[in-house]
């Protein structure tokens, strides 16, 4: 296996795997707390923009929001203008969980850094930015052909 897949690949499991623990000890999964971020910043937007912020699908987005109408920690309404749409509101348990969220996160982030210089930092940051971009680039673009 290429290098940086496998090391790429190994380090996602873990973080993730972190992640995951992190967002569970305030009950949720992995994943509803991006769309809880997409919440807090916009709150009302529909299934179909908030799957495009977060690059996933519309049925994954109405799927999680099932679960966390559920759970208490948002809402559908039928849009005022436009009876079609079915826009997404936070409950008042859902916007408390943003400041312990976004505590949780920086936690993870500063503890998987901790070994990194502040250049260092700045140059992962720099160098993912730019993967995601070529990575992203190539589910726009022709599939690529292995080599040989």
């Amino acid at each position: 296996m290429p290098e940086f897949l496998d090391l790429h690949g190994r380090t996602n499991k873990v973080v993730r795997a972190a992640a995951e623990a992190a967002v569970r000890r305030h009950g949720l999964h992995l994943g509803q707390d991006h769309l809880l971020a997409v919440l807090w910043e916009r709150d009302g937007s529909t299934p179909g923009e908030i799957a495009a912020a977060l690059n996933v699908t519309t049925p994954t987005v109405v799927k999680m929001a099932t679960r966390m109408a559920t759970g208490g920690l948002l809402t559908r309404r039928r849009d005022d203008r436009d009876s079609r749409l079915v826009r997404l509101w936070l409950t008042d348990t859902g916007r408390a969980l943003r400041e312990p969220i976004e505590a949780e996160r920086r936690h993870l982030e500063e503890k998987i850094t901790a070994d990194l210089t502040e250049t260092e930092r700045r140059h992962l940051m720099s160098a993912l930015a730019k993967v995601h971009r070529s990575a992203n680039d190539l589910l726009d673009g022709p599939p690529i052909e292995p080599a040989g």
